[in-house]
């Protein structure tokens, strides 16, 4: 960031460093610098904002959903983190946003990848500020100095254990193990290291309000890691599976707004594929949403073709044609069992 503040001649009756004293003192005139101060911040993600995220205001809350919420909701009261491992799609990150609201507290959001490093959710010297300061005081002589020095950013993990905020780290074991060691002090000891940092500042004590929920997929997925067993041994992992036929047809309904026997016959198929698909390739609860909401697109058509809608969505993950031919016909398999029930 370049800051340029000239020096005028010294005003009379006061002595030079009165003089420049009361120049640094002195706020950036509008303009560029202002700007510049702008870019830097978002650029180096220094803004909370930009780690907030919005409340999911259609979760469905059933009996089912409640009483899982509650046993996330104790562990996190006694001062647990909270890992919740399930499939693709099985509505583990709105289960996480739900008890994040119940909570209370803000919530901040870290998602998950092969490439982030400890820097990443720690934060660290993303901004250089540069100021010039020209000194006229003597006339036809020009004394300029140069002053760089790095400012420390907080990242999301830093940011929510100052404050006090609840942490939802989606895609938890998509991230390299070594990546997410930072966590290991902060669970037991309640203690935040920042490596990049030197002296006092190494460490920050974590708000006693500090919480954290992780979610991941289950280990038979691609891309996934296991964590390592230090930090599994300080959190409470819940394994969860795809919700029950009626709570899926709630989700449906209220995140599509399409008839409720719309969204039993799309929810019936999809749960008749997944008997017929391995782990890694079964259909979620997402899947039944894209249909729905697609399916309300056309509402006003007069036919549907509930069959091709399906097979956009389930036959999307494939790596070669034998691939997408085996899954529509595992389709019309399950939309063939399906009619012959109803």
């Amino acid at each position: 960031m370049r800051s340029q503040v000239p020096f005028s001649r010294k005003p009379r009756g006061k002595t030079v460093q009165q003089h420049k004293a009361e120049k640094l003192a002195e706020k950036p005139a509008e303009g560029d610098n202002e700007c510049e101060k702008k870019d830097v911040s978002e650029t180096a993600g220094s803004s909370e904002t930009r780690f907030t995220i919005p409340q999911n205001e259609n979760f469905v809350n059933t009996a089912v959903v409640d009483e899982l919420a509650t046993r996330i909701e104790n562990w996190i009261k006694a001062g647990y983190p909270v890992h919740l491992i399930g499939p693709t799609g099985c509505g583990k990150t709105g289960l996480a946003l739900y008890v994040a609201k119940k909570i209370g507290r803000p919530v901040i959001w870290i998602n998950g990848d092969e490439a982030i490093t400890t820097k990443d959710p720690v934060g660290g010297y993303f901004q250089v500020k540069k100021e010039t300061l020209v000194d006229n005081f003597v006339h036809n002589v020009s004394k300029k100095t140069d002053i760089i020095s790095p400012e420390w950013v907080d990242n999301p993990l830093t940011t929510a254990c100052r404050n006090g905020y609840t942490l939802i780290y989606n895609e938890f074991s998509r991230t390299r193990p070594v990546a997410n060691n930072v966590f290991l002090s902060i669970f037991e000891e309640g203690i935040l290291e920042l490596p990049a940092k030197n002296g006092q500042g190494r460490y920050v004590k974590v708000n006693p309000e500090f919480r954290a929920i992780l979610t991941s997929n289950s280990v038979e997925y691609s891309g996934v890691h296991r964590p390592q067993d230090a930090l599994l041994d300080r959190i409470i992992s819940i394994h969860l599976d795809y919700y029950d036929f009626e709570t899926e047809v709630s989700i449906v309904c209220k995140q599509t707004g399409i008839r409720e026997e719309d969204a039993r016959r799309i929810v019936a198929v999809v749960r008749k594929i997944r008997e017929k698909m391995d782990l890694a390739g079964k259909p979620g609860t997402r899947a039944c949403i894209m249909v729905g909401r697609l399916l309300k697109t056309l509402e006003n058509e007069k036919e549907v073709p509930l069959e091709q809608l399906l097979m956009d969505v389930i036959a999307a993950k494939v790596s070669s044609y034998q691939d997408l031919v085996k899954k529509q016909k595992i389709v019309k398999d399950a939309m063939a069992e399906i009619e012959k029930i109803a």
